[in-house]
């Protein structure tokens, strides 16, 4: 069942995406409207300001912070939010999208059904070993990309959910899930092959710092910075975070203090 949310949606956000979370037609199995007000809206998709030296079509992914970026023109990336399982906390580094499959099997790993032996009901023989076929039920919802180093398989994954309430929480199971929505869109966006970075917890934080939010919180630059300043970050944050400069850097932009006196540990503003 859905928790209390941190930031309750109101009716102006419901109203905003409710298209966006619509139910979706033309699908082997329906896929239901998503009831936004079980959703911290923080988590919903939206286009951010986000600094980065990828290049655009890039996978990033932040469990610590339970986001998902697709790096896009222009210092801009499309956010998605994700509930993180056990599996998406054990591994991060870079891969590449291997294989894509539209209502994926699901085959549970044997501690898991060890953990849970009341999954052996739901569970059949299928091609590949016991598991469950795609559909409605199955916790991986409508799509599923995974991701490989060279000849590796990682067994990280980014999938859809069948429940959506837990979207920005940590979840019992799974790797990275995501509302079937997002997950459809960011399928449909990506190509076999493409990169995908799974960010470090030291990454993450450094990443917080420059995005103007704490762990756990949900500002974005966009929302606490002004334009000059969004600017500022687009042309010199990358560099700072993948170089490891301090956030002195920022200090040659005229307007950065506006916005890291607002956002940043009291100990890096001062650089400001």
């Amino acid at each position: 069942m859905p928790g209390a949310l941190a930031r309750p949606a109101d009716p102006a956000t419901l109203s905003r995406y409710a298209g966006l979370y619509a139910g979706v037609g033309g699908e082997p199995f329906p896929i239901p409207a998503v009831d936004l007000s079980q959703i911290d809206p923080q988590f919903l998709r939206r286009a951010v300001v986000y600094p980065t030296s990828e290049p655009p079509g890039t996978i990033v992914i932040d469990p610590a912070s339970r986001f998902l970026y697709l790096v896009q023109d222009g210092g801009q990336a499309i956010r998605y939010g994700v509930g993180v399982g056990r599996e998406g906390f054990g591994w991060s580094g870079i891969a590449n999208v291997r294989e894509k499959r539209e209502w994926p099997d699901w085959y549970p790993p044997k501690e898991m059904i060890q953990r849970q032996p009341e999954l052996r009901r739901q569970l059949t023989e299928l091609q590949s070993g016991i598991g469950m076929s795609g559909g409605p039920r199955n916790p991986l919802g409508a799509r599923a990309l995974y991701l490989w180093q060279g000849n590796k398989d990682t067994l990280f994954r980014i999938h859809g959910t069948v429940e959506p309430w837990t979207i920005g929480s940590s979840v019992s199971s799974g790797c990275i899930r995501m509302i079937n929505q997002d997950v459809i869109d960011l399928y449909n966006h990506t190509p076999t092959g493409t990169k995908v970075v799974v960010l470090s917890s030291s990454e993450s934080e450094e990443l917080g710092l420059l995005m103007g939010r704490q762990r756990g919180g949900g500002g974005d630059v966009g929302d606490i910075c002004p334009a000059a300043c969004q600017t500022c970050l687009i042309t010199c944050a990358a560099t700072c975070v993948l170089s490891k400069v301090p956030i002195a850097c920022f200090a040659n932009c005229t307007v950065s203090s506006s916005c890291f006196g607002k956002s940043v540990a009291p100990s890096h503003t001062a650089h400001a």
